[in-house]
């Protein structure tokens, strides 16, 4: 391999290090020009991969991508190179222009450019080190039509009228696992973070994010598993990390996983919820319900009739106002033949009929939240029911994020964010890998999964 060192002279769009420029109807155009030089060795091998694009917004894209080399013995390993994204209006004559640039070197690339056209088509390149980024070959990044194998994503279009609420989606938090990529005792090699207990280091930068400004969430749902085997000092860990963030009941909400079922103590039960009772909150004339859809043993999911009679009588009482009801096992038929784990992994299929029937008796339901997959999906109802069934990816590995549900008078939206620190970028990069590789395919979903708009009335709500 070529050990010469390459001296490249970028022109950034900001006056900083991290450049990003506001991209309008008309060309791109350099705010500022600003000259940096970043000398480092490269070698010809240096690939730049794993394209995604994770994010879309109205107004706002984020992509990643890794950057590996092989060493002597043929393995790719991490290699840090700067990070740049050009981008052009999709129906604009000419190249993409280069609208973010970093030249911080670093392995594990993250790209957010904001200042986007709401419902415009975009054409974009990322690129480290002169070398353009590919996605992988897994399914979900390149089937027919997915930004990464087209090379354009378009924005979302808002609902009308103001925001109201931010409210974070998280689930499978799974504080005090060992070892991730699990599906049977030691089977397979499961991944160990070193130095530091990796659900831990993923709560803590998923909690980080939703405080910064560009987030801005103004609460957070947990959907279940927030610990490994609800242990004493499981259960106080997370809470202690989650009174870091806020009040429970005002802040944020929880309900239990089937990795929080009592061992035989509950001392989940203790910390936060008696088992198999609901939770019911209202903020600004927005109804927030908790179920505990968790057994005593094994990893499915089911209602037992005395909750599940309570939910109907919460419901009854006021059928119209809108609710968010989440719970830790998906629902729907569909997600019960499409999950690895097959139709005994999720809720129940008598349970899931009588609670989708409760939730056509109660047309104010607009979205129920759920984990336990670690995956994104956006589901389909049974009978055809207006009520969205989102399952959410991990918080506590690839792609080791949360979802926003931005209110606004009109509707709502959608969106998915990876966590971005520098470990929790590490940490994801890595455990991309698990499952033999096949972990993208499973835990990512499609764009739409991750990205979308519904519209519903809200005018009825506060703002928070």
């Amino acid at each position: 391999m070529l050990n010469a060192r390459l001296r490249t002279v970028w022109l950034a769009n900001v006056a900083t290090a991290t450049a990003a420029v506001a991209v309008g109807a008309g060309p791109l155009r350099p705010h500022l020009v600003h000259r940096v030089e970043t000398v480092g060795a490269r070698h010809h091998s240096m690939i730049a991969m794993d394209l995604e694009v994770v994010t879309v917004t109205d107004r706002s894209v984020i992509l990643t991508w890794t950057t590996r080399e092989r060493d002597r013995a043929g393995r790719l390993r991490p290699v840090p190179t700067d990070t740049e994204v050009r981008i052009a209006p999709a129906d604009a004559i000419g190249p993409a222009r280069q609208c973010f640039h970093d030249t911080r070197p670093t392995p594990f690339h993250y790209a957010e450019i904001d200042g986007l056209e709401p419902g415009r088509s975009y054409r974009f390149e990322a690129y480290s080190a002169g070398q353009r980024a590919v996605s992988s070959r897994t399914l979900v990044t390149r089937r027919a039509g997915s930004p990464e194998s087209t090379g354009v994503f378009t924005t979302l279009t808002p609902p009308p009228g103001r925001l109201l609420r931010t409210l974070a989606l998280a689930n499978d938090l799974h504080v005090g696992e060992r070892s991730s990529g699990l599906l049977m005792a030691g089977l397979p090699t499961g991944l160990r973070h070193d130095g530091a207990d990796h659900p831990e280091l993923m709560l803590d930068s998923l909690l980080s994010d939703l405080r910064l400004p560009d987030r801005g969430a103004d609460n957070l749902i947990v959907a279940g598993d927030l610990t490994d085997t609800g242990t004493v000092d499981q259960c106080a860990t997370v809470r202690r990390h989650l009174d870091g963030w806020g009040a429970l009941g005002r802040d944020y909400f929880v309900c239990r996983g089937n990795h929080d079922a009592p061992q035989p103590d509950d001392h989940w039960g203790a910390v936060f919820h008696r088992r198999q009772r609901l939770t019911e909150h209202t903020m600004g004339g927005l109804r927030l319900i908790g179920l505990d859809t968790t057994r005593l043993r094994g990893s499915g999911g089911t209602i037992v009739a005395p909750q599940l009679d309570h939910l109907r009588e919460v419901l009854a009482g006021d059928p119209d106002r809108p609710t968010l009801v989440f719970g830790h096992h998906p629902v729907t038929s569909s997600a019960a033949v499409s999950n690895p784990g097959g139709p005994g992994f999720v809720l129940d299929r008598v349970t899931a009929m009588r609670l989708q029937a409760a939730y056509r008796d109660a047309p104010g339901v607009f979205l129920h939240h759920c984990g336990h997959t670690h995956r994104n999906r956006l589901g389909r109802p049974d009978d055809g029911i207006e009520v969205e069934f989102l399952e959410v990816a991990a918080a506590k590995e690839y792609p080791g994020g949360y979802m926003l549900l931005r209110l606004y008078e009109g509707g709502y939206m959608v969106n998915f964010y990876k966590t971005r620190t520098d470990a929790a970028r590490r940490w994801s990069t890595r455990t991309r890998r698990q499952y033999f590789g096949l972990h993208p395919d499973h835990a990512l979903g499609g764009c739409h999964d991750r990205n979308h708009v519904v519209l519903r009335d809200f005018s009825g709500l506060t703002p928070a």
